[in-house]
């Protein structure tokens, strides 16, 4: 992810004393868009707060439990359940317990933005019986992915603070393991895009929500979809930051 913490590590490693332009300078260039996706994350964080709580108080005729259950029943899906757990958006689907895990409000509340979310996630249901190429290609990533993110802040860090070769290749080495995790956060675009408009068509198809709910139901996903797109250019901007150093230190 974007954040400071970048800024101070190279900040803090010793640079060639040269005169350069401001624009030439990989840390200035981080810290603008740093700040312009800062703003932007927490715009989108507000509107989608707003939205799902604006949208929990439009009433339907299901609980989000039966959506889900709904969804999964009329696309001939019945190895997955769908249980319960604590905590406020910590909805998700489990491929390998293949279990529609919702949040309590989502579960027992019968309303547009719980009706939104419990079929969203019932749409990765969908992908993984489908097998959905980008799903199927996210899950191979996730060992990698978890390797990566728990050495890479080192292992940049090292490279970062080593001013020699072996601070050069382990640079080499922290930009691998960090495009990995880019790469993760772009697959993961199409598969929560996806889901969502599963879920939407779903919703009016199968007579839960009227089209007028049914564009509700698309304004919170599509809020919700933008948090991905963030993260992944978040990502995105710390990998071409990185690399810019790894540049530098090549000249």
């Amino acid at each position: 992810m974007i954040n400071l913490a970048n800024i101070l590590l190279y900040a803090s490693a010793e640079q060639p004393v040269e005169t350069r332009s401001w624009w030439d300078d990989p840390t200035v260039i981080y810290f603008a868009i740093f700040i312009g996706i800062a703003i932007a994350s927490w715009a989108v964080s507000y509107s989608l707060k707003r939205k799902f709580a604006k949208y929990s108080e439009e009433p339907i005729r299901y609980t989000g439990k039966e959506v889900a259950e709904k969804m999964l029943h009329e696309h001939g899906i019945d190895d997955v359940k769908v249980t319960c757990i604590a905590g406020q958006l910590t909805d998700h689907y489990n491929p390998l317990t293949k279990t529609v895990n919702l949040s309590e409000d989502v579960y027992n509340k019968a309303t547009v933005a719980a009706a939104a979310v419990a079929a969203h996630e019932c749409g990765h249901a969908v992908q993984h019986q489908q097998a959905y190429a980008p799903l199927k290609m996210r899950s191979a990533l996730v060992p990698v992915v978890s390797f990566s993110s728990s050495i890479v802040t080192w292992v940049i860090l090292a490279g970062l603070l080593m001013v020699n070769q072996l601070g050069t290749t382990l640079l080499l080495v922290g930009i691998c393991l960090y495009g990995a995790i880019t790469l993760f956060t772009f697959i993961t675009l199409p598969v929560e895009i996806n889901a969502s408009q599963r879920a939407v068509n779903w919703l009016e198809e199968s007579g839960v929500v009227d089209r007028e709910k049914k564009e509700m139901a698309v304004s919170a996903l599509r809020s919700a979809a933008y948090t991905y797109v963030i993260a992944a250019l978040s990502a995105l901007a710390t990998l071409l930051y990185y690399i810019m150093i790894f540049m530098r230190r090549r000249e």
